[in-house]
């Protein structure tokens, strides 16, 4: 099973989003759902998807866990949850009850907007993060350069706990090879319970102006230190087409990855996941 481990849904006009906000994100302001999707993953030979929180708002999880349960596509979804709630462990339970809830596999919140860039090491969060982990979910890392010191010590702490690094640490490729991300990242990568997405690398490229070839030396350094059974592919859609389109991203990955070697390739594009989530089985349409 080929697996977009990384997407989103979302529509501007029922709720906000602030990190949409510029005329840079015009492209993609608007509402994309499973029918934009579904013919892209079917073009890319992608059998399902993992639906991920864009917005800090549980009632965005319950509409994702809704269309989890209706589209047959969506293996998982990673939702949001206040991890500073004392009673996170019942709010989880109670998303699990709900249609769609067997599908809840992850928590994510966008880290690295926090002002404190040690937040994920407040006694409150970590307690959050063990009552996610006490269910058996894992924990998306949506964190930059200046969050990792954490997330490392974060790991260590919780070392019973699967996390999964998005987007590699967002590394600004733009504006060339940056070695304290390097140094950062290989650092997390030495925490065995870590995998990391290869998402979102394009828009941290030159948006106008990038390949495989522009890519490709993150990729050799996250693979270097995580290994083939810890690359994890996905999308970032519909947040990539600022860069490109679906298949330009999947493509460009599809280059880098069997530049790496086949078993790279075929781990990132569905063992991987399915380990990192424990991801059940879901129906596809051939």
């Amino acid at each position: 099973m080929i697996i977009d481990a990384h997407q989103h849904f979302w529509d501007p006009q029922q709720a906000d989003y602030p990190w949409m906000q510029g005329p840079d994100m015009a492209p993609i302001r608007r509402a994309f759902g499973p029918a934009d999707l579904a013919p892209l993953l079917q073009a890319s030979g992608i059998h399902a998807s993992i639906v991920v929180q864009c917005r800090s708002s549980t009632e965005e999880t319950e509409d994702f866990l809704h269309l989890a349960s209706v589209t047959p596509f969506i293996a998982g979804v990673v939702g949001w949850a206040d991890l500073t709630n004392p009673a996170i462990g019942e709010e989880i339970d109670r998303l699990r009850s709900l249609p769609g809830g067997g599908k809840l596999v992850g928590i994510r919140h966008q880290v690295h907007d926090e002002a404190n860039p040690g937040w994920l090491l407040r006694a409150d969060v970590q307690r959050g993060l063990a009552a996610v982990f006490a269910r058996d979910l894992a924990y998306d890392l949506l964190v930059r350069s200046r969050e990792l010191p954490a997330a490392i010590a974060t790991a260590q702490a919780l070392p019973n706990g699967r996390f999964v690094l998005d987007h590699a640490a967002k590394p600004p490729i733009a504006t060339g090879f940056d070695r304290l991300w390097a140094e950062r990242v290989a650092q997390l990568a030495t925490r065995g319970n870590v995998w990391c997405k290869i998402s979102g690398l394009a828009t941290e490229a030159v948006w106008s102006d990038w390949d495989a070839d522009s890519l490709f030396p993150v990729m050799a350094h996250i693979a270097l230190r995580f290994g083939e059974d810890r690359l994890i592919f996905g999308s970032d859609w519909p947040v990539c087409l600022l860069a490109g389109s679906y298949e330009m991203t999947k493509a460009a990955l599809d280059t880098c990855l069997l530049r790496l070697g086949p078993e790279f390739h075929r781990k990132a594009f569905g063992p991987n996941a399915l380990a990192a989530y424990q991801l059940k089985a879901v129906a596809t349409d051939d």
